[in-house]
């Protein structure tokens, strides 16, 4: 957390030492939840052992959930996320993107596992963060803040299905940061001026390439993610998750439809494409942990899902003029968030424990 909030803040420039500072006061009020929380597990057992979660008091299980999803940027309490990976220097938001934000993710995975109260809770998040960040997506107009809203979704899929979280999270942290440097290097951050204005071919292969990954396109690592995670959603995910598919399609059509051309004057610097050629191996090589996802049945859904996005997205997204609200985003509103989400989470494990009993 305070090597981020120094790779965030480095530029020096009052605007991200402002954001680097609500960064790390959000980490760290987030992280004292959880630390309030693991103390109560070790009065309870003596012991830091994950094991002693279940044998642990309601409001232990209640703080280390509401420290984990926002030190993950998960659903409400994790409106943190767009500004911070919007603001931040391009080299940063692709770290912080494909790395750091899994940090609070791999612990809610491995707890989901074992238990069945925590793993329904786990993916009711997940679907909550992936409508949440793919809506706020689909009408944002700045690149990088598609960008993090969209990593605000995709946080989800990795939580939707926590058997098969740790693949998804691999092609998220491969293909955001290749994203994210792409994007870096574009003549502007508007969307409408991108649609108006060439740029390097170069460059627009490289962003078709990890916007047909994340999509879900097959011979791409994300083909197999989204694949395995949609395999193991519960019945009453598959719809909504679904239709969140498509509304990744439509997100990343915005960018795979954009006009380039090839005698465009921006210089690329090498230092990109060696970063850019080692995770688009990356992108292609993944696929090797799941070779099993390339069936028939699975190839015409994942191509569906992609027309349907891009269809969607030429008929009625693309002439879309529609702002939503960043309220939500403020920093006087980011502990309230919290807030809301502890007390919900309270509720639903104390309800969920209670049936159980």
């Amino acid at each position: 957390g305070i090597a981020a909030f120094l790779l965030i803040a480095y530029p020096r420039t009052e605007r991200s030492l402002w954001v680097g500072l609500r960064y790390l006061f959000v980490s760290n009020t987030a992280m004292l939840f959880y630390l309030v929380g693991a103390v109560l597990v070790y009065r309870a057992n003596h012991s830091f052992a994950f094991a002693g979660l279940g044998n642990a008091p309601i409001e232990a299980l209640t703080l280390i959930l509401v420290g984990l999803l926002t030190k993950g940027g998960v659903f409400l309490s994790g409106m943190w996320l767009p500004l911070t990976y919007a603001e931040s220097a391009t080299p940063v938001s692709a770290l912080l993107s494909g790395i750091v934000g899994k940090a609070g993710l791999f612990p809610l995975l491995r707890y989901a596992l074992m238990s069945d109260e925590i793993d329904t809770i786990v993916r009711i998040f997940g679907v909550g963060a992936v409508l949440l960040g793919v809506i706020y997506a689909i009408f944002e107009t700045d690149t990088k803040r598609i960008l993090a809203l969209s990593s605000l979704s995709q946080i989800g899929w990795i939580l939707a299905a926590p058997e098969v979280g740790g693949f998804y999270a691999l092609a998220h942290g491969l293909v955001k940061p290749t994203l994210f440097l792409t994007v870096g290097g574009l003549p502007s951050r508007n969307i409408k001026e991108l649609q108006q204005q060439p740029f390097n071919t170069s460059l627009w292969i490289v962003l078709v390439v990890a916007s047909l990954s994340i999509s879900g396109f097959p011979f791409l690592v994300g083909f197999g993610a989204k694949i395995s995670t949609l395999d193991n959603v519960l019945p009453w995910q598959t719809i909504v998750m679904n239709v969140a598919a498509v509304g990744t399609a439509i997100v990343y059509a915005r960018f795979i439809f954009l006009p380039h051309h090839k005698q465009a004057g921006q210089e690329v610097e090498f230092g990109f494409w060696a970063a850019v050629i080692v995770l688009i191996g990356g992108l292609i090589g993944a696929n090797a942990f799941y070779f099993e996802a390339y069936t028939v049945a699975n190839t015409v859904k994942a191509l569906a899902i992609v027309a349907a996005g891009w269809l969607a997205y030429g008929l009625i997204f693309k002439r879309s003029a529609l702002r939503l609200p960043r309220v939500l985003e403020q920093f006087e509103h980011l502990i309230g968030g919290m807030s809301l989400i502890l007390i919900l989470l309270f509720w639903m494990i104390f309800t969920r424990l209670d049936l159980s009993i």
